[in-house]
């Protein structure tokens, strides 16, 4: 019988490093990595954050992605969703081919075009229990790119579910890994979630669960919570016993800060002892975005003169790595190196953490004189493009790069 599920890939990793490396990789960056992280051109010290840009789960969904390509080049080949939140490199995977299957706004997506002798590859943020399920009854071949940070969390939700825990998730409920994560509850009969925003929403649980002054009717809770929560959710009788989980690209410290603060609701409500036998909270953080936050809080200690953040505008963990260095020095989330003008000097950026806010302009937005530049950049985005972001702030300060690391 052929094998129509891949989660390993196809052996082609080797074979195809040097075209991936060739694509996303930069000379300039190497060279700022191998100074220690800082490097001076001109009258710029420039500093990268200690871990930046492409993390384990987007480098093997990218590999597998080209190695999708190159096993089944007569077959037409599609990517629920994107592959990464990156425009440039969700450009390539176009220019390779692959035809994406974009979500309606509530989430949904049509897979009837897809036939048995096609292939389908998951992104990184996972599918739907629902989507998955019917994806397999096509008959297509699926490339399974699912992140294993993402899978652990899954593991915990489902066993939420299987206990009788509401899984709490800290996420976007618009976001594709959210929608995943919070699907796993179906493995089980009566499985139930609840997806919060932000420490803000957080507190509307946390204020109803211990009934404090002002809280939301059960109705108004039911109304508020719709669209993010499990169908028929009755907050009466389904945060009774709850289990914390979060979508990976979260603040850790605010997942954290929003599991405590349910926790010491379910106290006040009901006991200390009560809280200990029917609250969960198991460790979902993914690493790799830890670290990146890890690094952006060290360089922070002593804030550069301006920071650039360089992903995309959808790109969750790299909006946060820009919300955490607004607060210690003057911050630019830009979305890739076409957002700075070197003829004008220009600099077009996302001002706020809000995924709604639109693009503003700045001139002038360069220091004078000698100053620090700091750089990080989201999970998804590729060496090259960080690359080319630095490389014109060189040019627009007038500083001419050596040709081995000119981008």
């Amino acid at each position: 019988m052929e094998q129509t599920y891949f989660r390993k890939g196809f052996g082609l990793k080797k074979a195809l490093k040097p075209l991936i490396d060739a694509e996303y990789h930069s000379a300039l960056l190497e060279r700022v990595r191998a100074r220690g992280y800082t490097d001076t051109f001109g009258d710029v010290t420039v500093r990268l954050a200690q871990e930046f840009g492409f993390c384990y789960g987007v480098d093997r969904a990218v590999d597998y992605a080209y190695e999708t390509v190159h096993e089944f080049p007569a077959k037409r080949i599609f990517l629920s969703g994107e592959i990464i939140h990156n425009p440039h490199v969700n450009h390539r995977m176009t220019d390779m081919g692959i035809h994406f299957i974009y979500p309606t706004a509530k989430g949904r997506f049509d897979f009837s075009h897809v036939t048995a002798d096609d292939v389908v590859i998951i992104p990184a943020f996972g599918v739907t229990l629902h989507d998955f399920d019917t994806l397999k009854k096509t008959g297509c071949i699926l490339v399974d790119t699912t992140c294993g940070s993402v899978l652990h969390v899954w593991k915990r939700v489902e066993s939420y579910a299987r206990d009788g825990y509401t899984a709490v998730i800290h996420g976007k409920y618009t976001h594709e890994e959210s929608r995943a994560t919070a699907s796993q509850v179906n493995k089980h009969e009566g499985g139930t979630y609840l997806i919060v925003r932000d420490m803000s929403e957080a507190m509307l649980v946390c204020d109803y669960i211990a009934r404090r002054a002002g809280h939301m009717t059960r109705q108004g809770f039911i109304e508020h919570f719709r669209a993010k929560s499990s169908d028929g959710f009755d907050p009466d009788r389904d945060l009774a016993r709850i289990g914390v989980a979060n979508q990976t690209t979260m603040l850790a410290n605010e997942s954290i800060a929003i599991g405590m603060k349910i926790h010491e609701a379910m106290v006040e409500r009901y006991s200390a002892e009560y809280a200990k036998a029917n609250y969960r909270s198991f460790g979902t953080i993914c690493s790799a975005t830890q670290e990146r936050q890890d690094a952006v809080a060290e360089m922070m200690k002593d804030p550069p003169d301006l920071m650039l953040v360089i992903g995309g505008y959808n790109s969750s963990n790299t909006n946060h790595l820009a919300h955490l260095c607004r607060q210690h020095t003057r911050t630019f989330h830009i979305q890739d190196a076409s957002c700075i003008d070197v003829g004008t000097g220009r600099i077009r950026h996302k001002p706020e953490l809000n995924p709604e806010a639109a693009e503003v302009e700045e001139e002038e937005w360069l220091p004078e004189g000698p100053f620090q530049l700091g750089i990080t950049a989201g999970a998804s985005t590729p060496n090259n493009k960080i690359g080319e972001a630095l490389t014109r702030v060189l040019q627009i300060r007038g500083i001419e790069l050596e040709p081995a690391t000119a981008e």
